[in-house]
């Protein structure tokens, strides 16, 4: 069996910190705390749970404070968690069943990491990523802010869900990190104006996110993900802007750089809808329930990979007066979730109008 070090940065944090140690305490050998300033009680909660505890000044740099964490680990894997993540219970028996079964020719294992959640706790939102990663390997963090690890070696995908609850509002942190970073260097990576873009949406500042969108765009569109992001932002900015063209021109130019997604064809099928273009809309709608799901570890909407195209094209149909096709998409829909009430209702109300159709209709 494999021995884990559980590697974290933490800043008060008092409010989420025991709910993720609860969650993953039993699994892991080894529980490392680097406290980067806390002014609450999070010290003393690690403490509770045989933590080595360790201080870092903060420089604003999430990387340089990861691998400080990752360098206090001593077992065969170190891992890493943000207070504000937990791991469910089937998701606890996957990882400890992993933990039993692989052997040291595993360098790097990728979990899914569910960051966004309907009110009924379903995951809305996932991606994957590197989570347990082979100590002796020295993999490093690079980036001050949307750190990341540039890994290689034997790496495996597996089905293992960490489950992000973020407790705390958004703060200008990471825009400041960002803004201060870019001002700094010669060269500016299309990931950088990437990450910058997306803190000024989140921020309000629209048209300077504009900006760097479009600059993401002249410097480097191979990274699927960040494309289909900066595309799905600039169709949302566009539609607070009411600038309908460029909303929908934005969500086309995905399709510029990379075959169509369920994600993209979602949209646009609700676009066409919503301006009643209902064949339109249909087209788009049926594409997302033919298309492949990319073979990556970029994010994903669980939901438009089936759910949401077949629920949306039983309305499309009914308003069209096809009863037979709304029936027929309303019921592949219930596939994805059963007894779901507005289906279930719907279900009933197709079924009333079938049966009051002509027999040769």
């Amino acid at each position: 069996m494999i021995t884990i070090s559980l590697c974290m940065i933490v800043k008060n944090e008092e409010k989420v910190l025991s709910r993720c140690l609860d969650s993953v305490k039993d699994i892991v050998d080894e529980i490392v705390i680097v406290d980067t300033g806390s002014t609450d009680h999070t010290k003393e909660i690690a403490q509770e749970y045989d933590a080595i505890i360790y201080d870092f000044e903060w420089i604003n740099d999430f990387s340089k404070a990861r691998n400080f964490a990752f360098s206090k680990g001593t077992k065969d894997y170190l891992m890493w968690l943000d207070a504000d993540d937990v791991i469910l219970e089937e998701d606890r028996k996957k990882l400890m069943d992993l933990k039993e079964k692989m052997d040291n020719s595993i360098d790097v294992v990728m979990m899914k990491y569910n960051i966004g959640k309907a009110s009924n706790g379903e995951a809305l939102v996932a991606f994957y990523r590197e989570r347990l990663l082979k100590r002796l390997a020295n993999f490093k963090w690079v980036e001050p802010v949307h750190e990341y690890i540039e890994f290689k070696g034997n790496v495996i995908t597996t089905d293992i869900t960490i489950t992000h609850r973020k407790e705390k509002k958004r703060t200008t942190r990471n825009l400041n990190i960002l803004e201060q970073y870019i001002q700094k260097q010669k060269e500016v990576k299309a990931r950088h104006y990437f990450y910058y873009a997306r803190e000024l949406f989140h921020h309000n500042r629209l048209e300077e996110a504009i900006m760097n969108y479009e600059k993401y765009f002249q410097k480097d569109t191979s990274n699927m993900s960040q494309t289909l992001d900066a595309c799905m932002d600039l169709y949302k900015i566009y539609k607070l802007h009411k600038k309908e063209e460029m909303a929908l021109q934005s969500l086309l130019r995905y399709c510029i750089y990379f075959k169509p997604r369920a994600e993209i064809c979602c949209l646009l099928g609700n676009f066409f809808k919503k301006n009643k273009a209902l064949d339109k809309a249909i087209f788009w709608y049926e594409i997302a329930i033919t298309v492949d799901r990319p073979k990556n570890w970029g994010f994903f909407i669980e939901d438009c990979w089936g759910f949401i195209p077949c629920a949306e094209l039983s309305y499309c149909y009914f308003q069209k007066g096809d009863y037979i096709k709304a029936e027929k998409y309303n019921d592949k829909a219930l596939v994805y979730k059963k007894d779901h009430p507005a289906l279930m209702k719907n279900k009933k109300l197709i079924e009333k109008v079938i049966e009051k159709l002509p027999l040769d209709f």
